[in-house]
């Protein structure tokens, strides 16, 4: 995955800010803050991480796709938000803003594939909630086309050293790019 690329914020929309195939779209009551993942977006064969933009904050009450993938064009509506809702969702969890980003920190999925918490069956997870995980430890398996990948804790934003809050994809699940696998707090 490359650089993030910056959602347009309209009238309480979040829109595409090229042309491409958009992936891993919010669900519907997620809460979106600055900066939070709104997807994945594919532009001439690479792909983005899309998040939004800092004056963006509400409710996802609509997204153009949940599971698919949408070719889109420069400006298409992705994600209506309610900004009115955000506040009553936030007071209502006591602050926080979306499952993994109670403390602000998620390790979030680089590609689609089908998540696999173990080598093989009968080995033991590769994390477990409360386990400290440092940067390059794996994580997880994800399976693209009959190719196991290892995912690999770390990236930007992310602490080197963090604890397992939770394991958010049940085994053997099908993942977005973007897609919640760990929340986490720093250790």
């Amino acid at each position: 995955m490359r650089a993030d690329l910056m959602a347009l914020l309209e009238d309480g929309e979040l829109r595409s800010p090229a042309v491409g195939v958009w992936r891993g779209a919010p669900r519907e009551g997620d809460v979106i803050s600055p900066g939070s993942a709104v997807g994945a977006l594919e532009v001439l064969g690479v792909l983005h991480r899309l998040v939004a933009p800092q004056n963006a904050s509400g409710v996802v009450v609509s997204a153009r796709a949940a599971t698919a993938r949408v070719a889109v064009g420069y400006r298409d509506r992705l994600v209506q938000l309610d900004p009115l809702s955000a506040a009553a969702a936030a007071r209502a969890d006591g602050g926080a803003k979306t499952a993994g980003e109670a403390h602000g920190l998620a390790l979030r999925s680089p590609t689609s594939g089908r998540f696999y918490r173990r080598a093989a069956p009968g080995k033991p997870p590769f994390v477990e909630v409360g386990d400290l995980i440092d940067a390059g430890r794996t994580v997880c398996l994800l399976e693209v086309m009959k190719t196991f990948n290892r995912v690999a804790y770390g990236g930007d934003g992310l602490p080197g050293r963090a604890r397992v809050l939770a394991v958010v994809p049940p085994d053997e699940s099908d993942l977005d790019a973007g897609d919640v696998i760990l929340e986490i707090e720093p250790a």
